[in-house]
């Protein structure tokens, strides 16, 4: 088996599917090899599905029922009806397709910054659905109290705090940076900083053209807007649709990686994770990886995949 097939930059390249999966909240995502055991890969910010595109034929191949969703207001996705961003927002969304939808009982699930954290959300929120979970560079739950008694500070490290200004902004000002990019060029640009000069990713990471495969969507204003309510939320400038599940520590079977070029991310993810989660593998540094890994380190990502969920095939 290939774990690592090469894939066009064709936004068709996987045939699309649409669902209104809850009122006023219409999904669009990838189903490949419908009849295996259903895996679900979940993207971040700022991404779309499409940063998937290097594992779904290789990890269909290996059996498994791949579902790939943009969340709300991500790509092909419509921006919610009911305003919100948060993760039991997208949580409950990423129930209702699996579930509801597709007829799905239980799932493993693989995602990376706001789409790892909505996948920690859904296993604590639906108990028993996500029966195992695979996690990097993801925001992690809120445990000050367990983090501190093992020794890890609760500070923002400076050299995450100076990355952090797209945050603040994001967050805070988001009608105001979203007025600053008036034309799909300049929000293309914007977004590109984080697949290049910002350094979230690993040196070299994406040519030139990948960068412009995964900035295209956002060229939309609307989504652009719609993304940075993720970040609203976590702040409470938007209010939330309801409490997240992110204040305790994990009991769902976890393997966990780490892209260490990733300047954004907490340095100690690796040790965070050591906390977090009950039944940890790993968690695992992968050299020559950042916030990217899926698409960095392409054929690792899904070879760890693979062995780690193989026995539910």
């Amino acid at each position: 088996m290939s774990t690592a097939a090469p894939v066009p930059l064709d936004p068709e390249a996987f045939a699309i599917h649409r669902a209104e999966v809850r009122p006023g909240v219409q999904l669009a995502y990838v189903r490949e090899n419908p009849g295996g055991f259903p895996l679900l890969l979940v993207h971040g910010w700022p991404e779309t599905k499409r940063i998937w595109w290097r594992n779904i034929g290789a990890l269909a191949d290996a059996g498994f029922e791949v579902i790939v969703p943009d969340l709300r207001g991500f790509g092909d996705s419509g921006v919610p009806a009911d305003g919100f961003h948060d993760l039991a927002a997208h949580a409950r969304d990423l129930h209702a397709l699996v579930h509801d939808v597709l007829g799905h009982e239980r799932c493993a699930a693989v995602g990376s910054d706001l789409g790892g954290g909505a996948v920690q959300d859904l296993g604590l929120r639906f108990e028993g659905f996500v029966v195992r979970q695979v996690l990097f560079n993801a925001i992690l739950p809120v445990l000050p109290d367990e983090y501190a008694a093992a020794g890890i500070s609760n500070e923002i490290a400076p050299a995450v705090r100076q990355a952090a200004d797209y945050y603040v902004r994001q967050s805070r000002d988001a009608d105001g940076l979203a007025a600053e990019l008036d034309t799909p060029e300049r929000r293309r640009r914007y977004v590109a900083g984080f697949y290049g000069s910002r350094f979230w990713g690993t040196p070299g990471g994406f040519t030139r053209a990948e960068v412009d495969f995964m900035t295209e969507p956002f060229a939309d204003a609307d989504r652009l807007r719609a993304g940075f309510g993720n970040y609203e939320s976590a702040v409470g400038t938007i209010p939330l649709s309801e409490a997240p599940r992110f204040f305790r520590v994990s009991d769902v079977p976890t393997m966990a990686l780490y892209g260490p070029d990733d300047h954004v991310m907490y340095r100690d993810f690796p040790e965070r994770c050591e906390v977090a989660f009950r039944d940890l593998v790993g968690p695992f540094v992968v050299p020559r990886a950042g916030h990217f890994l899926q698409w960095e380190r392409a054929a690792l990502l899904n070879g760890a995949v693979v062995a780690f969920l193989r026995d539910l095939l």
